[in-house]
């Protein structure tokens, strides 16, 4: 007969309710199991892995690099920001299984072996999920010269693999890639960060590029806070439009708010014969230009608004040419002034109508969801600075190690979560597909993703135990799993 377990405490208010300790393997976040098989589908992990320049000895080491890229990616995905919770969930079954790389029970069970020396403890101590100071290690070596560019490459990797595994393995026809730049508050002295005014805040203003029918992230850059919102633009839009067309589309088109049309940008896209469409901060000259057009027509005004579309050209100052505009004016509700506003691009008319070219403008605005859900759901912790540590657990660090580039490493943590988010939204779109249901993100991680389940060990198995209100989304997502792949060609 067993060991009676020892109460902890009962509750004041009602007597009956006992609260008890157990070994037994409980979990609050079964769904890194989902996610788990969504990586190897991808195959993303091993991808990434077998480019990382890891110059440990590959025969002295506890975690393989497989391992603490899933840690990380998987602790973001279910809502762990920092490296610290890899500590608190340590011995968290669920983890252990979806991180490990090794097979049967063995991620749950003691190691013989510890970095590479037989253990003399017995018995010996699980080994767990990679501790706070191992996975900074790892960041460190992310953020190396060598390295970094492959992280980079991962991000636009996995959401081309996703794709294609979705379709079939074929390409799309058209496919748009929004820019913009996005706010990541920071509190601290990070490298890099500063205050903005038109944010109000201390933060970094990294570019990203995204995908704007899929919703996939594929790149970002890392920008100090105070830079004009088309900095380095140039530089991240082209080489992608040329890796998007290779892998993902036959002809991409870009779309990008009023901070970026500048001219060497607008030449460079234009010199390649790709489409763009983007809107144009109101200034003096336009606003003259648009004055005899915002008279409304004789006659009563009807009940439904209504927009009307005007062609023009116009040369900016900085501009080597004229460039067609279209002017919007519209009918609001309730006010008594038109409102106008001003759109770029370089389709003629024959190719895009205005009409058209409004509608695929404003389709930026679900690509603008997908940014909130990065920074709202997953909230990327850029924390890293150049402080030595003084102490570890109270004590002081029997050895220190470099502290690295903090703005490097503060760019591979924001290029892990948005990998991470890349991740969650395959699984997410996978659900939606087949449930003809819309999932925001946090909806989807918290009904799906962070799910209890208790670990039963039988006959060398591991029964995952979930409620019957999580196991009908689990088996719409295991379903739509069953033709996810992507297959190396």
């Amino acid at each position: 007969m067993g060991e009676q377990q020892p109460t902890l405490f009962s509750m004041d208010f009602n007597r009956s309710i006992k609260v008890e300790a157990r070994p037994e393997r409980l979990t609050a976040d079964a769904g890194v199991l989902l996610q788990r098989e969504v990586i190897e589908r991808l195959g993303i992990v091993d991808w990434l892995a077998q480019r990382i320049d890891d110059p440990r000895n590959q025969d002295l080491i506890t975690h393989p690099m497989e391992e603490l890229i899933q840690t990380s990616l998987l602790l973001l995905a279910q809502g762990w920001r920092d490296q610290d919770d890899a500590d608190t969930l340590r011995d968290d079954p669920a983890m252990r299984l979806g991180v490990s790389t090794r097979s049967g029970l063995s991620p749950l069970e003691s190691p013989t072996r510890i970095d590479g020396v037989p253990t003399t403890k017995n018995p010996p101590e699980p080994e767990g999920l990679a501790s706070q100071p191992t996975l900074s290690r790892l960041l460190r070596l992310l953020s190396e010269d060598a390295n970094k560019p492959v992280v980079r490459e991962a991000l636009f990797e996995c959401a081309a693999r996703r794709i294609l595994a979705s379709r079939r393995h074929h390409r799309m026809r058209y496919l748009t890639i929004d820019v913009d730049s996005i706010p990541v508050e920071v509190h601290g002295r990070q490298p890099g960060s500063a205050y903005n005014g038109y944010y109000h805040a201390t933060v970094y203003h990294p570019l990203v590029c995204s995908i704007g029918q899929t919703g996939d992230l594929l790149d970002m850059w890392l920008r100090e806070g105070n830079v004009h919102t088309a900095d380095g633009a140039m530089g991240a839009i082209v080489p992608l439009i040329d890796r998007v067309e290779k892998r993902l589309c036959q002809v991409a088109s870009i779309r990008f708010d009023a901070g970026f049309p500048e001219d060497e940008l607008l030449c460079a896209l234009e010199t390649r014969g790709t489409g763009y469409v983007a809107r144009i901060r109101n200034n003096k000259v336009l606003d003259r230009m648009a004055v005899p057009f915002l008279k409304r027509p004789v006659g009563r005004r009807p009940a439904e608004p209504r927009t009307w579309f005007y062609e023009m050209t116009y040369r900016a100052k900085s501009w080597s040419t004229e460039r067609r505009v279209v002017l919007v004016v519209q009918e609001r509700p309730g006010e008594l002034l038109l409102h106008h506003f001003w759109l770029l691009t370089n389709w003629p008319p024959e190719q895009m109508s205005p009409e058209d070219l409004l509608g695929l403008y404003r389709q930026r605005g679900t690509a603008e969801g997908y940014y909130g859900e990065l920074l709202g759901v997953l909230r990327p912790a850029l924390s890293s600075s150049p402080r030595p540590k003084s102490h570890y657990r109270g004590q002081e660090p029997i050895c220190t190690y470099p502290s690295g580039d903090s703005f490097a490493i503060n760019e591979v943590i924001l290029l892990l979560n948005a990998l991470a988010y890349n991740v969650v939204h395959a699984s997410r779109v996978l659900l939606e597909n087949r449930t003809h249901k819309g999932w925001s993100l946090e909806s989807f991680r918290q009904a799906v993703l962070r799910v209890p389940a208790r670990i039963v060990l039988h006959a060398r198995r591991a029964v995952v135990v979930v409620t019957e209100s999580s196991a009908r989304f689990w088996r719409s997502l295991w379903s739509a799993l069953a033709s996810f792949r992507y297959v190396e060609t």
